[in-house]
């Protein structure tokens, strides 16, 4: 059984791994994780890899649905299953690594930007001849491949 700090960091890294599958950080994130499960054996990593890309196309599909936030709770669940089943197995001096590697990947996902995203400031603009009427602050996230 994982004590609490290990379960934590689990569930980090599977929020991780979602928060980062809409920003420009995934590719980075994708192939850290795949690292991690993969454990040194390529055949390992590239399923790692397909799975990830998986969970990506699943949560893109769900942005334009009404159950978006629950596959996303889904998700961050499944792979907080799978950090926990791995840490569980490791033994101590390999679970630290896993640990540090873990928390550095989170810490990308946290400071990633959402793909596409423009912030745009027209509260001081005007308007004339125009169908725009109002005015504030507007940002717009798009999540598609570069």
């Amino acid at each position: 059984m994982l004590v609490e700090g290990l379960v934590a960091v689990a569930a980090a890294g599977g929020g991780a791994v979602v928060q980062a599958a809409g920003t420009d950080a995934w590719n980075g994130i994708r192939s850290g994780f795949a690292r991690i499960f993969g454990r040194g054996e390529a055949g390992r990593e590239q399923a790692e890899l397909e799975r990830l890309d998986q969970t990506r196309a699943v949560l893109v599909a769900a942005q334009e649905g009404d159950d978006a936030q629950r596959v996303e709770i889904a998700q961050v669940a499944r792979w907080q299953a799978r950090l926990e089943a791995l840490l569980e197995e490791l033994p101590e001096a390999e679970q630290e690594q896993v640990v540090a590697e873990l928390r550095a990947l989170v810490a990308q996902a946290e400071a990633a930007e959402p793909a596409g995203t423009v912030h745009i400031d027209f509260s001081r603009a005007t308007f004339t001849n125009s169908q725009v009427l109002g005015s504030g602050n507007m940002t717009v996230t798009n999540n598609y491949d570069k």
